[in-house]
Protein backbone atom coordinates (compact mmCIF):
# COMPACT_ATOMS: atom_id res chain seq x y z
CA UNK A 1 0.00 0.00 0.00
CA UNK A 2 1.62 3.25 -1.12
CA UNK A 3 1.04 6.67 0.36
CA UNK A 4 1.68 10.24 -0.69
CA UNK A 5 1.30 13.68 0.81
CA UNK A 6 -1.04 16.38 -0.44
CA UNK A 7 -1.46 19.95 0.71
CA UNK A 8 -4.98 21.11 1.56
CA UNK A 9 -6.51 24.51 0.88
CA UNK A 10 -5.75 25.48 4.48
CA UNK A 11 -2.06 24.74 3.97
CA UNK A 12 -1.99 21.59 6.11
CA UNK A 13 -0.60 18.33 4.86
CA UNK A 14 -2.37 15.06 5.11
CA UNK A 15 -1.48 11.51 4.22
CA UNK A 16 -3.52 9.92 1.48
CA UNK A 17 -3.41 6.15 1.38
CA UNK A 18 -3.71 4.42 -1.97
CA UNK A 19 -4.77 0.78 -1.64
CA UNK A 20 -3.13 -1.69 -3.99
CA UNK A 21 -6.42 -3.42 -4.67
CA UNK A 22 -9.65 -1.77 -5.71
CA UNK A 23 -11.65 -0.21 -2.82
CA UNK A 24 -14.60 -2.48 -3.56
CA UNK A 25 -12.49 -5.42 -2.45
CA UNK A 26 -12.05 -4.16 1.07
CA UNK A 27 -14.13 -5.77 3.74
CA UNK A 28 -17.09 -3.95 5.24
CA UNK A 29 -15.52 -4.14 8.70
CA UNK A 30 -12.31 -2.51 7.54
CA UNK A 31 -14.23 0.30 5.87
CA UNK A 32 -16.25 0.92 9.02
CA UNK A 33 -13.06 1.15 11.11
CA UNK A 34 -11.34 3.60 8.74
CA UNK A 35 -11.72 7.31 9.67
CA UNK A 36 -13.93 9.07 7.16
CA UNK A 37 -15.21 12.58 6.68
CA UNK A 38 -18.40 12.90 8.78
CA UNK A 39 -21.69 13.89 7.19
CA UNK A 40 -23.47 16.80 8.85
CA UNK A 41 -27.04 15.55 8.39
CA UNK A 42 -26.16 12.10 9.70
CA UNK A 43 -24.35 13.45 12.78
CA UNK A 44 -27.21 15.79 13.72
CA UNK A 45 -29.70 12.93 13.39
CA UNK A 46 -27.43 10.52 15.29
CA UNK A 47 -26.87 12.90 18.21
CA UNK A 48 -30.56 13.80 18.45
CA UNK A 49 -31.73 10.17 18.38
CA UNK A 50 -28.98 9.05 20.76
CA UNK A 51 -29.75 11.70 23.38
CA UNK A 52 -33.48 11.00 23.11
CA UNK A 53 -32.80 7.29 23.61
CA UNK A 54 -30.46 7.99 26.54
CA UNK A 55 -33.07 10.18 28.26
CA UNK A 56 -35.82 7.64 27.60
CA UNK A 57 -33.85 4.70 29.02
CA UNK A 58 -32.47 6.69 31.98
CA UNK A 59 -35.92 7.83 33.00
CA UNK A 60 -37.41 4.38 32.37
CA UNK A 61 -35.15 2.82 35.01
CA UNK A 62 -37.41 2.14 38.03
CA UNK A 63 -36.98 4.70 40.80
CA UNK A 64 -35.90 2.28 43.51
CA UNK A 65 -36.15 4.81 46.29
CA UNK A 66 -35.50 2.56 49.29
CA UNK A 67 -32.43 0.94 47.74
CA UNK A 68 -31.19 4.28 46.43
CA UNK A 69 -31.36 5.79 49.93
CA UNK A 70 -29.58 2.78 51.44
CA UNK A 71 -26.84 3.10 48.84
CA UNK A 72 -26.51 6.81 49.60
CA UNK A 73 -26.08 6.04 53.30
CA UNK A 74 -23.41 3.48 52.43
CA UNK A 75 -21.54 5.91 50.15
CA UNK A 76 -21.66 8.56 52.89
CA UNK A 77 -20.22 6.13 55.44
CA UNK A 78 -17.44 5.05 53.08
CA UNK A 79 -16.49 8.65 52.41
CA UNK A 80 -16.35 9.33 56.14
CA UNK A 81 -14.07 6.32 56.56
CA UNK A 82 -11.85 7.63 53.77
CA UNK A 83 -11.85 11.15 55.22
CA UNK A 84 -13.31 12.77 52.09
CA UNK A 85 -16.88 13.38 53.28
CA UNK A 86 -16.74 17.15 52.85
CA UNK A 87 -19.74 17.53 50.51
CA UNK A 88 -21.98 18.94 53.23
CA UNK A 89 -19.42 21.57 54.25
CA UNK A 90 -18.88 22.62 50.63
CA UNK A 91 -22.64 22.74 50.04
CA UNK A 92 -23.27 25.01 53.03
CA UNK A 93 -20.25 27.23 52.38
CA UNK A 94 -21.12 27.93 48.75
CA UNK A 95 -24.84 28.27 49.51
CA UNK A 96 -24.03 31.18 51.85
CA UNK A 97 -22.84 33.22 48.83
CA UNK A 98 -26.05 33.77 46.88
CA UNK A 99 -24.60 35.00 43.58
CA UNK A 100 -22.10 32.13 43.52
CA UNK A 101 -24.55 29.32 44.18
CA UNK A 102 -27.11 30.74 41.75
CA UNK A 103 -24.40 30.84 39.10
CA UNK A 104 -23.52 27.23 39.89
CA UNK A 105 -27.17 26.20 39.57
CA UNK A 106 -27.28 27.61 36.05
CA UNK A 107 -23.86 26.12 35.29
CA UNK A 108 -25.15 22.68 36.33
CA UNK A 109 -28.32 23.04 34.23
CA UNK A 110 -26.79 24.39 31.01
CA UNK A 111 -23.05 23.91 30.38
CA UNK A 112 -23.43 20.13 30.52
CA UNK A 113 -25.11 20.39 27.10
CA UNK A 114 -23.70 23.61 25.64
CA UNK A 115 -20.00 22.80 26.04
CA UNK A 116 -20.38 19.19 24.92
CA UNK A 117 -22.22 20.19 21.74
CA UNK A 118 -19.69 22.98 21.16
CA UNK A 119 -16.78 20.53 21.31
CA UNK A 120 -18.56 18.19 18.91
CA UNK A 121 -19.06 21.04 16.42
CA UNK A 122 -15.41 22.06 16.79
CA UNK A 123 -14.25 18.49 16.14
CA UNK A 124 -16.54 18.20 13.12
CA UNK A 125 -15.19 21.43 11.63
CA UNK A 126 -11.47 21.25 12.39
CA UNK A 127 -10.71 17.59 13.16
CA UNK A 128 -12.90 15.52 10.82
CA UNK A 129 -10.45 12.62 10.85
CA UNK A 130 -10.74 12.31 14.63
CA UNK A 131 -14.41 13.18 14.94
CA UNK A 132 -15.99 9.72 14.65
CA UNK A 133 -13.58 8.07 17.09
CA UNK A 134 -13.89 10.85 19.66
CA UNK A 135 -17.67 10.81 19.32
CA UNK A 136 -17.56 7.05 19.83
CA UNK A 137 -15.83 7.63 23.19
CA UNK A 138 -18.67 9.92 24.26
CA UNK A 139 -21.40 7.52 23.13
CA UNK A 140 -19.79 4.45 24.74
CA UNK A 141 -19.29 6.40 27.98
CA UNK A 142 -22.96 7.37 28.05
CA UNK A 143 -24.14 3.87 27.17
CA UNK A 144 -22.27 2.18 30.01
CA UNK A 145 -23.57 4.84 32.42
CA UNK A 146 -27.09 3.56 31.73
CA UNK A 147 -26.01 0.19 33.09
CA UNK A 148 -24.85 1.93 36.26
CA UNK A 149 -28.18 3.68 36.72
CA UNK A 150 -29.98 0.36 36.48
CA UNK A 151 -27.66 -1.74 38.65
CA UNK A 152 -26.85 0.83 41.32
CA UNK A 153 -29.67 3.29 42.07
CA UNK A 154 -28.32 6.11 44.20
CA UNK A 155 -29.99 9.10 45.83
CA UNK A 156 -28.13 12.40 45.53
CA UNK A 157 -27.01 14.04 48.79
CA UNK A 158 -29.89 16.55 48.69
CA UNK A 159 -32.41 13.67 48.97
CA UNK A 160 -30.72 11.72 51.77
CA UNK A 161 -32.74 10.80 54.84
CA UNK A 162 -31.62 12.78 57.86
CA UNK A 163 -29.08 14.75 55.86
CA UNK A 164 -28.51 18.45 56.28
CA UNK A 165 -27.83 19.20 52.63
CA UNK A 166 -29.36 22.24 50.94
CA UNK A 167 -31.25 21.68 47.69
CA UNK A 168 -29.92 24.86 46.11
CA UNK A 169 -32.32 24.89 43.14
CA UNK A 170 -35.34 24.77 45.44
CA UNK A 171 -33.98 27.30 47.94
CA UNK A 172 -32.94 29.87 45.34
CA UNK A 173 -35.74 29.07 42.87
CA UNK A 174 -33.51 28.86 39.83
CA UNK A 175 -34.74 27.26 36.62
CA UNK A 176 -33.45 24.60 34.31
CA UNK A 177 -32.56 21.64 36.49
CA UNK A 178 -34.63 18.51 36.11
CA UNK A 179 -33.06 17.22 39.31
CA UNK A 180 -35.22 19.38 41.58
CA UNK A 181 -38.04 21.85 41.62
CA UNK A 182 -41.00 21.75 39.24
CA UNK A 183 -39.24 19.58 36.63
CA UNK A 184 -38.17 16.77 38.94
CA UNK A 185 -41.05 14.54 37.85
CA UNK A 186 -39.49 14.45 34.35
CA UNK A 187 -36.20 12.95 35.49
CA UNK A 188 -35.13 9.87 37.44
CA UNK A 189 -34.19 11.27 40.85
CA UNK A 190 -32.17 8.23 41.87
CA UNK A 191 -29.68 7.99 39.01
CA UNK A 192 -26.74 9.79 40.59
CA UNK A 193 -24.11 7.08 39.98
CA UNK A 194 -22.19 7.59 37.77
CA UNK A 195 -22.08 11.34 37.24
CA UNK A 196 -22.30 12.11 33.54
CA UNK A 197 -21.64 15.76 34.32
CA UNK A 198 -18.14 14.53 35.14
CA UNK A 199 -17.97 11.95 32.36
CA UNK A 200 -18.94 14.48 29.68
CA UNK A 201 -16.97 17.42 31.07
CA UNK A 202 -13.81 15.33 31.37
CA UNK A 203 -14.34 14.15 27.78
CA UNK A 204 -14.56 17.81 26.74
CA UNK A 205 -11.55 18.82 28.80
CA UNK A 206 -9.26 16.04 27.56
CA UNK A 207 -10.30 16.64 23.95
CA UNK A 208 -9.60 20.36 24.17
CA UNK A 209 -6.30 19.81 25.97
CA UNK A 210 -5.13 17.21 23.46
CA UNK A 211 -6.14 18.99 20.25
CA UNK A 212 -6.24 22.75 20.87
CA UNK A 213 -3.21 24.70 19.68
CA UNK A 214 -3.63 27.80 21.89
CA UNK A 215 -2.08 27.28 25.36
CA UNK A 216 -4.69 29.20 27.36
CA UNK A 217 -7.49 27.27 25.64
CA UNK A 218 -5.81 24.01 26.65
CA UNK A 219 -5.67 25.25 30.25
CA UNK A 220 -9.37 26.12 30.14
CA UNK A 221 -10.01 22.60 28.89
CA UNK A 222 -8.48 21.16 32.06
CA UNK A 223 -10.20 23.66 34.32
CA UNK A 224 -13.66 22.82 32.96
CA UNK A 225 -14.01 19.32 34.52
CA UNK A 226 -12.38 20.59 37.73
CA UNK A 227 -14.98 23.37 37.99
CA UNK A 228 -17.74 20.88 37.18
CA UNK A 229 -16.61 18.67 40.05
CA UNK A 230 -16.96 21.59 42.48
CA UNK A 231 -20.39 22.46 41.06
CA UNK A 232 -21.91 18.98 41.34
CA UNK A 233 -20.80 18.79 44.97
CA UNK A 234 -21.73 22.36 45.95
CA UNK A 235 -25.25 21.94 44.54
CA UNK A 236 -25.66 18.62 46.46
CA UNK A 237 -26.41 16.70 43.28
CA UNK A 238 -23.54 14.22 43.62
CA UNK A 239 -21.02 12.68 45.97
CA UNK A 240 -17.31 12.71 45.18
CA UNK A 241 -17.51 8.99 44.42
CA UNK A 242 -20.14 9.63 41.74
CA UNK A 243 -17.41 11.55 39.94
CA UNK A 244 -15.14 8.50 40.17
CA UNK A 245 -17.91 6.47 38.54
CA UNK A 246 -18.07 8.99 35.70
CA UNK A 247 -14.31 8.73 35.19
CA UNK A 248 -14.48 4.94 35.02
CA UNK A 249 -17.23 5.17 32.39
CA UNK A 250 -15.04 7.52 30.35
CA UNK A 251 -12.13 5.07 30.60
CA UNK A 252 -14.46 2.41 29.20
CA UNK A 253 -15.39 4.74 26.34
CA UNK A 254 -11.75 5.32 25.41
CA UNK A 255 -11.12 1.56 25.54
CA UNK A 256 -13.97 0.90 23.10
CA UNK A 257 -12.67 3.53 20.66
CA UNK A 258 -9.10 2.24 20.97
CA UNK A 259 -10.14 -1.32 20.20
CA UNK A 260 -12.36 -0.30 17.29
CA UNK A 261 -10.07 2.20 15.54
CA UNK A 262 -6.73 0.68 16.56
CA UNK A 263 -5.51 3.94 18.12
CA UNK A 264 -6.60 6.57 20.58
CA UNK A 265 -8.83 9.15 18.87
CA UNK A 266 -6.32 11.97 19.30
CA UNK A 267 -3.63 10.01 17.45
CA UNK A 268 -5.69 9.56 14.32
CA UNK A 269 -5.05 11.91 11.35
CA UNK A 270 -6.62 15.34 11.71
CA UNK A 271 -7.87 15.42 8.14
CA UNK A 272 -9.21 12.74 5.85
CA UNK A 273 -9.49 12.98 2.07
CA UNK A 274 -12.87 13.33 0.45
CA UNK A 275 -14.15 10.14 -1.17
CA UNK A 276 -12.70 9.68 -4.64
CA UNK A 277 -15.27 8.80 -7.24
CA UNK A 278 -14.19 6.00 -9.51
CA UNK A 279 -14.41 7.00 -13.19
CA UNK A 280 -17.01 5.18 -15.19
CA UNK A 281 -15.72 2.64 -17.61
CA UNK A 282 -16.39 3.52 -21.19
CA UNK A 283 -18.13 0.81 -23.15
CA UNK A 284 -15.77 -1.03 -25.46
CA UNK A 285 -16.01 0.11 -29.07
CA UNK A 286 -17.35 -2.51 -31.47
Amino acid sequence: MGDSTVTTVEGREEAVLHPVSDDSGRSLLRRLRTPRRPRLWFEILLIAVSYWTYSLIRNAVPEQKAEALRNADWIWRVEHDLGIAVEESVNHAVNSVTWLIVGMNYYYATLHFVVTLGVLVWLFRYHPGRYAATRTVLFATTAVALVGYYLYPLAPPRLMNGGDFVDTVVVHQTWGSMASGDLKSMSNQYAAMPSMHIGWSLWCGLTIFALASVPWVRVLGLLYPAATLVVIVATANHFWLDAVGGMLCLAFGFTVARLWYGALPYRLPQLVPAPVKQPRRQPASP
